[in-house]
């Protein structure tokens, strides 16, 4: 039983999924503070409002701070960005290079001679006009 449950832990994939939780959660705090400290204070100058963080609406005397909520939103857009930018499009583009072309398809019709309508390859008469119809060469 321990066995097994080693063999798990090290396994590949959790060690990566644990790197990865440690690596978001560090990239979530400098996102984070990037926003707080330079990106809210920068857009605030520009449209001459306080920093977000003290943007409140006070509704039947109850604070709500939405300035937080556009704090976040912000950090959400620019972690986005980073991940498809930085991550998703490039792997993307790695990717697509070493795909294969996928094969054309063989046709499964060809045009009868009498009236030139599709019929199956393999037909022996045409389903449209009925005139018999020669077999298709074998590719």
């Amino acid at each position: 039983m321990l066995k097994g449950f080693r063999d798990f832990i090290l396994r590949g994939n959790v060690i990566d999924l644990a790197v990865a939780v440690i690596i978001g959660a560090a990239f979530t705090a400098i996102v984070n503070s990037f926003v707080k400290d330079i990106m809210t204070p920068l857009i605030s100058a520009v449209v001459k409002l306080p920093n977000f963080s003290d943007l409140k609406a006070n509704i039947n005397g109850v604070p709500v701070t939405y300035g937080n909520f556009l704090n976040a939103a912000i950090s959400f857009l620019i972690v986005a960005f980073v991940v498809y930018f930085g991550l998703v499009l490039p792997i993307n583009s790695l990717m697509n290079r070493f795909k294969k072309p996928v094969p054309a398809a063989p046709p499964v019709t060809r045009p009868c001679p009498e009236c030139l309508s599709d019929i199956p390859i393999a037909a022996k008469r045409c389903a449209h006009c009925g005139q018999p119809v020669p077999l298709a060469p074998a590719a």
